[in-house]
């Protein structure tokens, strides 16, 4: 049965280097006990800073990069060399200073890519990828992922699946294309919420008394309609990687303890 866990932290920086170190130690149990683990990355100014933490971690090299499947939960569809592209981000935090097999590195396509600024096309094609890396015991066309990272916006926003937007209505479609975003970049590719509910973990990551209002929602049972990230959930476990000023409003819905 899958289970919410809150964990809070006293700032963003303690928050970046502690999620790096859970991550090593995830990751590594999952090599050790299956020979390989997937990785589905975050852009946003916490999840880069958990790659950027993770690059400087003195265990990184416990973690076998050869033997990680990377994936990405959304991207902004952009020019390859654009600075806002999450792919970009996370290569020059950590996937370019790592061994990492460029086989299993599975990113989206950017805007001057093979399929020009067809987004529809671009979406149509990570879902394929997805398919083919799905492995028979994960009985649908989506790997069963070991570990997603999220971030979410102050509106509920997580990937690119807006509150009310076309995108969190999808039901069968694994990846979409996503247009006209209340914040820029405008178009963008990004998972559906039942994909990423093919997850074995989601962990979700976010800082800041922004977003209180949105942890609080959807720790207490909104609905994924209005607030997208209440429909991001882990077939194992959901867990809530917050600090201090993200879990402000929690006190009526959770007493979680402080890292």
């Amino acid at each position: 049965m899958s289970k919410t866990e809150v964990v809070v932290y006293a700032n963003p920086d303690l928050l970046a280097a502690a999620v790096a170190a859970r991550l090593v130690t995830r990751l590594v149990d999952l090599q050790a006990a299956k020979g390989s683990a997937s990785l589905v990355l975050t852009g946003g100014s916490t999840g880069i800073a958990v790659l950027d933490q993770l690059r400087r971690s003195p265990a990184r090299d416990a973690v076998d990069w050869s033997r990680l499947d990377l994936y990405w939960g959304d991207e902004r569809f952009v020019p390859a060399d654009d600075d806002e592209r999450n792919e970009k981000q996370a290569r020059e935090a950590l996937l370019d200073h790592v061994p990492v097999d460029p086989k299993r590195v599975h990113a989206m396509a950017a805007s001057d890519g093979e399929f020009g600024d067809d987004v529809d096309a671009a979406a149509e094609a990570y879902a394929r990828v997805l398919a083919d890396n799905a492995q028979p015991e994960d009985h649908g066309d989506v790997p069963s992922f070991d570990i997603t990272l999220l971030g979410l916006g102050g509106e509920g926003h997580t990937a690119s699946v807006f509150p009310e937007s076309p995108a969190v209505y999808e039901t069968e479609r694994s990846v979409v294309a996503v247009r006209n975003c209340p914040k820029p970049p405008p178009t963008r590719i990004s998972l559906t919420l039942p994909a990423i509910r093919r997850s074995q973990d989601v962990w979700l990551l976010t800082t800041g008394e922004a977003k209180a209002d949105a942890v609080a929602l959807a720790l207490s049972g909104a609905g994924e309609v209005q607030l997208p990230v209440a429909g991001a959930r882990g077939r194992r476990r959901t867990l809530w990687l917050i600090d201090k000023a993200a879990a402000a409003k929690l006190s009526n819905v959770y007493k979680p303890p402080t890292a």
